[in-house]
């Protein structure tokens, strides 16, 4: 088993080091494949399981930047879990178990080519090519008049199509369905989803004095039924902003308090880096790596209203999850 580690200095715990999990090799019992993600490493099992490792990795602008993120693994799969199990009436989903802070196993379903992204209000790429004079996105007409940061009229459905490599491509509900790419009919019902799942994590939000701005959800099939797969209202897949100062920001034209991974791009880009040709990366230090982490930790603990679990860092990460996933698929037989 090969894994990378690194260390980054903790300010406030001396003596003691932060590591980050940036790459697996695990070989369960019964793996078909691996498939290594920008963030998360995914093993199948047998052609019915799914391994799923949240890494520390952390990609902006599609591309992993060279540093991991201390716990972030961590944050993103134990509030995709919750959020799993809280909006399972809502429809199924992939997740059976989570036997390691890091790791979800769950049914393989066959996933559709597109990212269902939904919008509440008018910010980051929506804002910046409306900036440019755009007012139609995915083919969703755009009312004149908006400023940064304000509400649309009711959520947008602004779905990607999910590339290969590269850049995920817009593309609107009609190119999707005239192409082929998911049928009208589990269109239909993935929309109705996504439109459910996202008021459900609008009320959990505001019940801890966040909105939740927009997110992207992915879909699959299993058996001939829908389910919701990978990731839920994480920080890497949707943005918070606080509640409280949110109008008065806004009238003031100020920026909004957020949480969510756009803190990151805006820092890539003030150090003139989209990932365009001829750009380079800037120098990911210890102490900026150690700001993302707490600011990951402040989401899960703002969304949750738990305190973050710092222990499960002690020791080797890569062998206490093997070990744990290891005892759960042998639970199974």
């Amino acid at each position: 088993m090969e894994t990378r580690c690194e260390s980054i200095p903790r300010k406030r715990e001396r003596g003691r080091l932060m590591k980050a999990l940036t790459s697996t090799d695990f070989h369960f019992d019964g793996q078909k494949s691996v498939y290594h993600g920008k963030v998360r490493d995914v093993y199948d099992i047998d052609d019915d399981l799914i391994v799923m490792v949240a890494t520390d990795r952390i990609s902006a602008f599609d591309v992993v930047l060279p540093k991991g993120i201390p716990f972030k693994g961590q944050v993103l799969n134990q509030i995709a879990a919750r959020f799993l199990d809280q909006t399972a009436d809502i429809c199924p989903n992939w997740k059976l178990a989570t036997p390691d802070p890091m790791v979800t196993v769950g049914v393989k379903c066959e996933g559709f080519r597109v990212e269902m992204i939904i919008r509440s209000i008018l910010t980051g790429s929506a804002w910046r090519e409306y900036k440019n004079g755009s007012r139609e996105l995915c083919g969703v007409k755009l009312p004149e008049g908006m400023h940064e940061n304000e509400r649309f009229p009711e959520p947008i459905v602004t779905p990607t199509t999910k590339a290969d490599e590269g850049h995920d491509l817009n593309i609107s509900r009609e190119e999707i369905i005239a192409q082929g790419i998911v049928s009208a009919d589990d269109y239909a019902v993935i929309e109705d989803y996504t439109r459910k799942l996202f008021a459900r994590g609008q009320e959990i939000a505001a019940q801890h004095g966040l909105i939740l701005v927009d997110t992207k959800y992915e879909f699959g099939k299993r058996d001939g039924k829908i389910y919701l797969i990978d990731e839920i209202h994480t920080p890497d897949s949707s943005r918070y902003f606080y509640a409280e100062g949110y109008e008065e920001r806004l009238a003031k034209g100020e920026p909004q308090k957020q949480l969510s991974k756009e803190f990151v791009r805006q820092w890539l880009i003030e150090h003139n880096f989209m990932n365009e040709p001829g750009q380079v990366m800037p120098e990911i230090t210890d102490a900026y790596a150690e700001s993302v982490s707490e600011r990951y930790i402040e989401l899960y603990e703002h969304i949750t209203g738990t305190t973050f679990d710092k222990a499960a860092e002690d020791g080797d990460i890569a062998a206490r999850i093997e070990k744990n996933v290891k005892e759960y698929l042998a639970s199974r037989k």
